[in-house]
């Protein structure tokens, strides 16, 4: 017999609604420290909490098609449209189409050379840096998250991004509106003039504006009878073709929001704790600096031959995301009643997956909160329940640019460390900043030094 899960104490109910405005990680992690499976009251809606791998697997994998996008994603739709991120049904699977061929392994493979590029213009700009400046802290989560919009530029888009950096500062200002939103359940007028919706508006304006010239520049470059194989280019071509033209442009036009937006922030999200944690911990960037240049040697940049044989660097990454998972949060509502692990979830529930919880359970991983790369040894990882780690989400909805992503990661992380000692500060506290994906708030300011 089925039952609900159990709620939480009514004297921690109080707290872990508030934690939702002020400590979304907080109130997931106290959460799944009263159990693997909770029902939380939030006004009209309840909130059902899995934290189990097999939780996971049904919710994501299993029965995905009974649980569309939820909170969090359902007010990001306001803000992001119909993108991939947002849509559901047919017009998801429709636009799934459209760009999977833009991420089959060989035109991934034949990117490194352009990921490798632009890991190597970062690592001579920062070296510039620090001889310019050689004492002076450098925010290097601001040039990383150059750097990623530097590369879905080449990869994805054939389209240079490097004067368009206010693409990030506008997808801050959405996501504080979106979240905001989530919080408020939106209940709050949209006319009112707060901070947060004066700021949204203009970025808003500012992206739109950004998104019509960046079509108009790609569809002036696709020929006749052209079959370009970028994602952006087979976006233009699927809203050309669309029945109904005003329909399909402003898809078109949604579904770049999307791309830039999903493009580039995961990245820059990974890189940045990444290069943080091997700062925390100089002897296992000793050892990335040894693979590097071992892997590297001569000072050469990689290809994608390479990609298999730093090893140690793609399990420092993978450990960096398991405490920083880039997608935090699986936010799902059912759509049918359905049963998890035995416990009943009714029609119009609202789910969550935590990637981010589900990653320090200690059930699964040993000292969760400790940074060891080697947890990601073939041997200590074969007896690992498969969704006890879900870093690009799980399914049908799996990240599509979840290859492309680590690629980038790795080879500008292994890069960086053969090249430059980044340092900083033991008094800087950097802080996850739960948004559509794990932000870090605070920025990185590090010192660099070249390292010969």
């Amino acid at each position: 017999m089925s039952t609900h899960p159990p709620g939480p104490p009514l004297r921690h109910l109080p707290g872990l609604l508030r934690k939702l405005a002020v400590d979304r990680l907080g109130m997931m992690r106290d959460a799944a420290a009263l159990s693997d499976a909770v029902r939380v009251r939030m006004g009209p809606k309840k909130l059902y909490v899995f934290n189990r791998p097999d939780y996971a697997k049904h919710v994501l994998a299993d029965n995905a098609a009974n649980y569309h996008k939820g909170i969090g994603l359902v007010e990001s739709r306001a803000v992001l449209g119909d993108g991939l991120l947002t849509s559901e049904g047919d017009l998801w699977r429709t636009q799934r189409r459209t760009v999977q061929p833009a991420f089959r392994p060989a035109r991934v493979a034949a990117q490194a050379h352009a990921v490798a590029h632009e890991a190597a213009r970062l690592s001579e700009l920062l070296r510039q840096r620090a001889t310019a400046a050689p004492h002076t802290p450098v925010d290097v989560l601001a040039d990383v998250t150059s750097l990623t919009l530097g590369v879905l530029g080449r990869t994805l888009m054939e389209t240079p991004l490097n004067a368009h950096a206010g693409i990030a500062h506008a997808f801050e200002a959405i996501q504080d509106q979106a979240m905001f939103d989530m919080v408020t359940q939106s209940l709050v007028p949209a006319w009112l003039p707060l901070p947060t919706r004066r700021r949204f508006t203009r970025a808003r304006r500012d992206l739109t504006r950004t998104v019509t010239a960046l079509v108009a520049d790609r569809a002036a470059r696709i020929t006749p009878g052209s079959a370009p194989d970028d994602a952006f280019a087979r976006m233009i071509l699927a809203a050309r073709a669309h029945p109904d033209p005003a329909r399909g442009h402003r898809l078109l036009q949604e579904e770049l929001v999307t791309l830039l937006l999903a493009g580039h922030e995961t990245t820059a999200s990974t890189l940045g704790w990444t290069l943080l944690l091997l700062a925390r911990h100089p002897r296992i960037r000793a050892t990335v600096r040894e693979e590097a240049r071992a892997v590297l040697a001569g000072g050469r940049l990689p290809d994608a031959d390479d990609l298999h044989k730093l090893t140690y660097t793609t399990q420092v990454v993978q450990e960096a995301m398991r405490l920083y998972p880039p997608v935090w949060i699986l936010p799902r509502v059912a759509q049918a009643p359905d049963t998890v692990g035995g416990f009943t979830v009714p029609a119009g529930a609202d789910v969550l997956i935590s990637p981010y919880t589900l990653h320090r359970h200690p059930d699964l991983w040993d000292d969760p909160e400790r940074f060891d790369p080697r947890r990601f040894d073939a041997a200590q990882s074969t007896h690992r329940p498969r969704y006890a780690y879900i870093p690009f989400g799980a399914g049908p909805r799996f990240c599509v640019g979840s290859a492309l992503g680590m690629m980038e990661a790795v080879f500008v992380t292994a890069l960086l460390t053969r090249d430059l000692e980044l340092t900083v500060d033991p008094r800087h506290r950097a802080s996850p900043e739960p948004m559509m994906s794990l932000r870090m708030g605070g920025g990185l300011p590090m010192t660099i030094r070249p390292v010969t």
